[in-house]
């Protein structure tokens, strides 16, 4: 077979070159040669490029994150994972003359890093811009002397706080009061206010019971802002922690249940809410 295969690729010659083959044979096709499989290398270019990409989404355009705590309840819960714009405020204002961006406004959400811990991110709700005066009377916001309207906000009843709810108080500091801010806001406070100071912003917890803010711990730095929450991709409620299971394989029974109750504790309700 294989002599036969020759022979119809190529055909007996003279010595000019001239083919001697019966002149009504139809010519043989030339073979095409086999393409070469993708190496190694080709499949290492790929994947640095998708690498790359990736890199670049997460660093300048968006970012996921998981919400913690009960702090921003009921916009935001526990289990919610956020996909958040990192372009919208210009990138902490880092891209101010290169890119056009919104600027901050009262009552958006944020996602910064945490002044006390930077290498810590906060998700907390915008109350007083740079050189506004803030002040709270039981509970209640007032923004330059005018009461906030805060249909978002979570009271607890009968959980009185004088620190937390009558805010700014330069007389006693609140157990959770971060020292170094406790020294800045008495500088801060005129008349019973609090002045944000300029390129700050002052935030809260839309669960003002249960939220450490800029009451504790200061106003936030702009260069310190990330961007804005855009939508809730998946919500799932907290695993219940496995019975018997010790602090050593914790881990991998949350894991475990969360993969075999995946369906059943989704909040499919939340899943790609926009974020408001």
């Amino acid at each position: 077979m294989s002599d036969l295969l020759e022979h119809a690729v190529t055909p007996p010659q003279h010595a000019d070159g001239e083919c001697t083959g019966d002149p009504g044979e139809t010519p043989a096709t030339p073979a095409v040669p086999a393409r070469p499989k993708p190496g190694w290398l080709s499949s290492v270019q790929s994947l640095a490029v998708t690498v790359v990409i990736a890199v670049f989404v997460i660093t300048f355009l968006v970012q996921a994150f998981q919400i913690p705590s009960e702090s921003m309840e009921n916009t935001l819960l526990i289990g919610d994972y956020l996909l958040v714009d990192k372009v919208h405020y210009g990138h902490g204002g880092r891209w101010g003359e290169i890119l056009p961006y919104a600027p901050i406004k009262r009552q958006e959400i944020i996602v910064f890093r945490y002044p006390v811990h930077p290498q810590q991110h906060f998700v907390k709700r915008v109350i007083g811009l740079p050189g506004d005066h803030i002040r709270l009377v039981e509970g209640r916001v007032l923004v330059n002397g005018v009461a906030a309207q805060e249909k978002y906000v979570i009271h607890t009843k009968g959980d009185y706080d004088h620190f937390r709810d009558d805010f700014p108080l330069t007389d006693i500091p609140n157990a959770d009061t971060e020292p170094r801010w406790w020294e800045e806001m008495r500088k801060l406070v005129r008349n019973g206010e609090l002045i944000v100071p300029p390129h700050h912003y002052f935030v809260l917890g839309d669960n003002r019971a249960r939220s450490l803010d800029s009451r504790y711990w200061g106003c936030v730095p702009q260069e310190n802002i990330i961007g804005r929450p855009l939508l809730i991709y998946w919500s799932v409620r907290a695993p219940a922690a496995a019975e018997g299971s010790s602090a050593r394989d914790g881990k991998l029974s949350t894991f475990l249940y969360g993969v075999t109750h995946l369906l059943q504790d989704t909040r499919w309700d939340r899943t790609f809410r926009i974020v408001r």
